[in-house]
């Protein structure tokens, strides 16, 4: 059975969410638990690759290329993961899938709105 741990803070940068999520992660593990780490972001920039690494920090490339926050650099070493593309998602990049497939026409003319099509 799949459990769930969200560590929230808020808008602030710097805070320790990361490393704390980290940490937690590496002791969970510790205790023979199966641990998968998602950083979710609420920007509406579509990856923090075009963002002032004094406002956000610096950016961390998965191996698949994909240019996220420096937080999955933290899940991949202290809790020894694979991150990917799909361990970072922010709200900027789920509006643009959205929008893509309005633009293909696969939502036949509906008009599109967060809910039901973004939640």
């Amino acid at each position: 059975m799949s459990r769930f741990i969200f560590i929230t803070g808020g808008v602030v940068s710097s805070l320790g969410k990361g490393i704390a999520s980290a940490s937690l992660g590496a002791l969970l593990q510790s205790r023979g638990l199966s641990v998968n780490m998602i950083k979710l972001d609420p920007y509406i920039n579509v990856d923090p690759g075009t963002m002032s690494p004094f406002q956000h920090g610096e950016v961390y490339v998965t191996d698949d290329g994909a240019e996220t926050d420096l937080d999955l650099g933290h899940y991949e070493r202290f809790v020894g993961i694979h991150c990917s593309k799909s361990s970072n998602y922010t709200t900027g990049r789920i509006y643009e899938n959205v929008i893509a497939k309005e633009r293909r026409g696969d939502y036949l003319g509906a008009t599109v709105q967060v809910i039901p099509h973004i939640t």
